[in-house]
């Protein structure tokens, strides 16, 4: 997901680039061009956040001759801190360039307990566990401004505390601790008026990976950190644009078309009954990469508050080819392909406008493909593989924001750009599949996706225009 959504929020920033414009509509009256007050992002801030983290750390436990698992550990949960930093703005021939350094710490109750594995040599199955209780940055960021709303990517230094318990046999051993990294990623953020600002984030944690030895002698747990965070924060600028106040609220009443880009990661709690043991298994399946669609939709508006529905559809590429169960070994071997070829929200939305800035809560209902693939092999048992897919049908909740977008001057004041969360749950199916030579099995999965993504709408209304 790191390379992917690097390419996608360059483009974001790239697209809010030359924002020139802030929309300065008066709902009822065609008022004249405005001059916007002029906006300074220079100076130190501070402030705090909350959001939801969700980790997607590929494991491998390794007993020689008896186990060569393939799995993700998955710790989801709330976490919330505090960040502060420092922006310096300037021009370019882009338009206003603002770089800046900014540290944060986080608490995290980021958890999974959930996967349970054969292992041939034992009864019951070993049990994983994994926790990331807290972590922090140190980054440097660079954006472009327009006026009052920066949007930028981020990068530097990441560090935190992960630890994994293995259950074998009643015995437990407990490894990780203190790691670091790196991490980057991107986000925009936008007066609120006087020295308040909001922004929603999108990080990318890379802890490192680490090898460590078990309680059985010879056996070791091969372990990759990566988190993905999303959160909201609300910052206040220290000797900032205190007399700030956001011009006349846009004008949003009206159809629009638009795109979007972005990228997802599943946790799809899964589990199966094996047809070589008839031992059931649980474990995650993770699909992630790429997605992107269109999107159309209205909006009504009262006042400052903002009112619509929307519907979209994309295509992804999501996808988990990595997870292998049953010993993956020759005595018998289950090996997953999990996709989410496409899918689709139709959703409501609801929001406030702060001048030509729109910050909105949404949900509805989703629907999608969902396929998964398992190769099966093993001793007197052809290599086979079985395709399961259907169409799924959930709901879907999200936030954004959503802000006045030209390129170059080469788009209009029709033209705004979005960045936005989703949360897509395609619920639970149970599905029965037979392996030649060795028997009946049935995977059950949940299909749960987070999306992050930056989207471009055109308008069928005339905003104003106030130049900064």
């Amino acid at each position: 997901m790191k390379k992917i959504l690097l390419g996608v929020l360059l483009a974001s920033t790239a697209m809010s680039a030359a924002q020139a414009a802030d929309l300065a509509a008066r709902p009822y009256t065609k008022a004249p061009v405005m001059a916007a007050p002029v906006y300074d992002w220079t100076g130190f801030y501070l402030g705090v956040n909350a959001g939801i983290g969700l980790g997607r750390d590929r494991t491998g436990h390794d007993a020689p001759g008896a186990l060569a698992d393939s799995t993700y550990l998955q710790p989801l949960g709330a976490l919330g801190g505090g960040q502060i930093g420092y922006n310096w703005q300037t021009n370019s021939f882009l338009g206003p360039l603002v770089l800046g350094v900014e540290a944060d710490i986080q608490g995290a109750d980021m958890n999974d307990r959930y996967p349970s594995l054969l292992d041939p040599r034992f009864v019951p199955n070993n049990t994983y566990s994994q926790q990331l209780d807290w972590f922090g940055t140190v980054r440097g960021r660079i954006g472009l401004a327009t006026g009052p709303v920066l949007t930028y990517v981020t990068a530097g230094y990441a560090y935190g505390n992960v630890r994994t318990t293995v259950t074998e046999n009643g015995v437990a051993s407990s490894v990780g601790g203190g790691r670091s990294g790196w991490t980057w990623g991107s986000g925009v953020e936008a007066a609120l008026g006087g020295n308040w600002t909001g922004k929603i984030e999108y990080l990318w944690l890379d802890l490192g990976n680490r090898t460590d030895a078990l309680a059985f002698a010879g056996e070791s747990l091969r372990s990759e950190y990566r988190e993905n965070i999303f959160r909201v924060g609300l910052n206040y600028r220290i000797g900032g644009n205190s007399n700030y106040t956001p011009v006349v609220v846009a004008n949003w009443t009206g159809f629009y078309l638009g795109g979007n880009l972005g990228a997802g990661t599943g946790r799809d709690r899964s589990s199966v009954l094996d047809p070589f043991s008839g031992t059931s298994e649980s474990f995650n399946l993770a699909p992630d990469g790429i997605n992107g669609g269109v999107q159309a939709g209205y909006n009504w508006q009262a006042g400052n508050w903002v009112y619509g529905l929307e519907t979209d559809i994309h295509a992804s590429a999501q996808e988990d080819n990595k997870t292998c169960l049953a010993t993956c070994s020759a005595t018998g071997s289950l090996a997953y392909d999990a996709k989410l070829p496409w899918f689709g929200t139709v959703r409501g939305r609801f929001g406030y406008s702060v001048g030509s800035t729109l910050f909105y809560a949404t949900g509805g209902f989703a629907y999608g493909g969902v396929k998964t693939d398992i190769t099966a092999s093993g001793v007197g048992v052809p290599t086979q593989t079985i395709s399961l897919s259907q169409t799924r049908t959930g709901w879907t909740a999200g936030a954004g924001i959503e802000t006045p977008f030209t390129f170059l001057n080469l788009f209009g004041p029709n033209w705004t750009a979005k960045t936005e969360y989703l949360y897509v749950d395609l619920g639970k199916s149970t599905n029965g599949f037979d392996v030649v030579g060795a028997g009946a099995g049935v995977l059950t999965t949940e299909v749960k996706e987070h999306i992050f993504r930056t989207g471009l709408n055109y308008h069928f209304n005339t905003p104003v225009v106030a130049r900064y």
